[in-house]
């Protein structure tokens, strides 16, 4: 809607317009003139206006023709017309109506009348608007709940890939910072754990697969909950076998302690857990070997599936300790104990022969945190 309303006044009669626009002018209205149908389609066309009053007597194009035109013009706006003239004759009426007039009046025109009609159409007009400019508000808002809705559905797909490897927290700080540049492949300094279950092999063997996934969701969970709390980095699930990495992605100040920390907390875990188990005839253990070095990291896989990994003399070492422990150790490389040993109590565990390695490991078994450190 134009502010004020713009109305075009069609007829070939000059007294017969301006009687029109005398009678509209006190209210206010924008008012433009056209003297026949062809000028009123282009009147229409480039001035878009908000109601035309149309007679229908005209030559060149009669009104109802026009009427039909500038209905059938999908360029245009909607714009309501009020055919004007003498003929009064219902099958007038009618015909009018059916080329797409929204109003009819018959000359003599009523000066009330018109006023009313007028201002009644113009309400529609603006009503018709109003529901436009919302349907494309709509229309606007629709596509930016979908661009949203698909950011969302990308965010939610990421963090549930980071998730799998990664402590929420790390996936959230990582997500919420926009930069995954630091699951590139690198290389650093890491604390890896490994720990797995004793005597699971014959256990799985025996035992009905039932049993064994129970152990194992229970095993799970509880070493999950506590690789979480310590902001450790899942490398691997691998049945009974877990590895986890500390200091990487995100480096932390203090990966040696966190990772021995973890890992008493698990055992203390696991031996309640082996209790359980025990009542039900399974008898297993828990055995965990931590080493520190440097390792290539980085995600590895393919389209749909990467996994977070990591490559190095460090986790052999790590993985070659858990072998080595027996149930309820903690065995840890010569770097482990000498940055933990002022929190943590440790006895040397000899010079272990360990699958891989050319020369004896020097190991030290954790015993746990000293009174004044826990």
């Amino acid at each position: 809607m134009h502010n004020p309303p713009r109305i075009l006044i069609v007829d070939d009669n000059e007294t017969n317009r301006d009687i029109l626009a005398t009678r509209l002018a006190t209210h206010g209205y924008e008012l433009t003139q056209a003297a026949d149908g062809e000028e009123a389609l282009m009147a229409a066309r480039e001035q878009l206006p908000d109601l035309i009053l149309l007679d229908v007597m005209m030559p060149k194009l009669d009104g109802f023709e026009v009427c039909r035109r500038l209905k059938a013009d999908a360029s245009l706006p909607f714009t309501p017309i009020i055919l004007v003239t003498a003929k009064a004759d219902s099958k007038d009426i009618v015909m009018g109506l059916e080329a797409g007039a929204d109003e009819y009046l018959t000359k003599p025109i009523d000066q009330l009348a018109l006023v009313a009609r007028v201002k009644s159409v113009l309400r529609l007009k603006q009503l018709h608007d109003q529901v436009r400019a919302q349907a494309a508000d709509l229309a606007v808002w629709n596509r930016t709940l979908e661009h949203r809705v698909a950011q969302q559905l990308s965010e939610i797909e990421r963090i549930s890939r980071l998730k799998r490897f990664l402590s929420p927290a790390v996936a959230e700080l990582i997500l919420s910072s926009g930069d995954d540049k630091v699951l590139e492949s690198h290389r650093r300094a890491v604390t890896v754990v490994f720990c797995d279950l004793r005597g699971f092999t014959p256990f799985a063997e025996t035992a009905e697969p039932e049993e064994v996934m129970a152990v194992l969701r229970e095993y799970h969970a509880s070493l999950g909950e506590l690789i979480h709390k310590y902001e450790g980095t899942v490398e691997r699930f691998a049945g009974d076998g877990v590895m986890i990495l500390f200091n990487d992605p995100l480096q932390c100040a203090d990966p040696n302690q966190r990772a021995v920390q973890m890992a008493i907390e698990m055992r203390a875990r696991m031996n309640g857990l082996a209790e359980k188990w025990r009542k039900y005839g399974h008898e297993l253990g828990f055995g965990v070997g931590v080493a520190h070095g440097y390792a290539t990291l980085g995600c590895i896989g393919f389209e749909g599936r990467f996994d977070y990994s990591a490559i190095g003399t460090v986790v052999n070492l790590a993985a070659r300790l858990c072998a080595d422990a027996k149930d309820g150790q903690i065995l840890v490389d010569s770097k482990v104990q000498a940055a933990i040993e002022e929190s943590t109590g440790t006895e040397p565990a000899g010079e272990l022969t360990l699958k891989g390695f050319h020369r004896p490991v020097r190991a030290f078994n954790v015993c746990g945190l000293r009174p004044d450190a826990a």
